[in-house]
C-alpha cells in the first residue's frame, strides 16, 4: 500500500490539472451510508412493498409525497455529518491549485463545506429546496423541521429537493460543465464509486489526460483502463497522499 501511495503523491505532484470523480464512498467515513455495499441503503429492509429506487423517483414524489418524505427524511438527509479526510485533502489540493474541479454524484454538500469552490453536483443537493410553484428557495432544515408534506409558506404548493430522482434528468449546465473539466484534465481520479450510475459513470469516458487513477474498495468496471488501482478507503488514501506531497 505505501508503494500505491507514493505512486499516487508522484502523479498528484506532476499534475497541474486534476479532476476528482466520486460516488458514495466519499461521505462514507462521514457516517453516510453508500447505496450499493453490503451494508449500503439497498441492502436494508425498508419494510415496505417497495424497492429505494422506486421510493426516489419522480412517479413516487408525486403520487405517495408523504411516504416520499418519510424515506428521503430518514435516509438521505444528514445535517450532522461533517467533511471527513477525503473532503479536506481535497478542498488543500485545490488550494495548492492542482485540483480544478470536483464531479460528484453525492447529494450533501460536504465538498463545499469543507471548503472545495469549484464542485459540480451531477444529482443536486439536499441543501437547496424549490416550492413547485412559485419557486422560493428553503433550506434542509425547513424541510426537516416540516411535519409530513413540507408546503411552500407562500403558496401552499408542494417543495421538491433539488435532487435529481429516478425517471429525471441530469443538469444540462452542469453535464456541459463536468465534461469540460474532465476533457481538460491531465489526470482524472475517480473515488468511492462503483461506476454503475449512468449516464453519471459515462462521463469518465471523456478523458483522455495522462493519468486515471481508481480508489475504490471493490473493483469496478473502468480497472483495466487506470494506470493506478488502490483499493481502500477514499479518505484514507487520500489523506496519506496529500500529506505526502505537501511534506515534499
Amino acid at each position: 500500500m505505501d508503494e500505491k501511495i507514493s505512486q499516487l503523491t508522484n502523479i498528484l505532484q506532476e499534475s497541474d490539472n486534476i479532476v476528482f470523480f466520486g460516488g458514495a464512498g466519499v461521505s462514507t467515513a462521514s457516517n453516510i451510508p453508500d447505496f450499493r455495499s453490503s451494508n449500503g441503503l439497498y441492502s436494508k429492509k425498508l419494510g415496505q412493498n417497495f424497492t429505494p429506487e422506486q421510493l426516489v423517483s419522480h412517479t413516487f414524489f408525486v403520487r405517495y409525497p408523504e411516504e416520499f418524505f418519510a424515506f428521503y427524511k430518514k435516509n438521505l438527509v444528514y445535517p450532522d455529518a461533517k467533511p471527513n479526510a477525503c473532503h479536506i485533502a481535497l478542498a488543500k489540493l485545490e488550494d495548492m491549485g492542482k485540483l480544478k474541479a470536483i464531479v460528484t454524484q453525492n447529494i450533501d454538500g460536504l465538498h463545499q463545506a469543507a471548503g472545495s469552490k469549484v464542485v459540480y453536483e451531477l444529482h443536486g443537493s439536499v441543501l437547496r429546496n424549490y416550492c413547485t410553484r412559485c419557486h422560493e428557495f428553503y433550506d434542509a432544515d425547513f424541510i426537516l423541521q416540516s411535519e409530513g408534506v413540507p408546503l411552500c409558506p407562500k403558496c401552499h404548493a408542494l417543495i421538491k429537493p433539488d435532487v435529481v430522482l429516478y425517471e429525471e434528468g441530469l443538469d444540462d449546465t452542469v453535464i456541459t460543465r463536468s465534461i469540460e473539466a474532465i476533457q481538460a484534465a491531465d489526470t482524472l481520479i475517480i473515488g468511492g464509486t462503483s461506476l454503475v450510475v449512468y449516464p453519471a459513470a459515462g462521463l469518465i469516458n471523456y478523458f483522455h489526460g495522462k493519468h486515471l487513477v481508481l480508489i475504490n474498495k471493490s473493483s469496478t468496471p473502468a480497472d483495466g483502463k487506470a494506470d493506478l488501482v488502490i483499493n481502500d478507503s477514499i479518505d484514507k488514501v487520500m489523506e496519506k497522499a496529500v500529506s505526502s506531497l505537501q511534506s515534499q
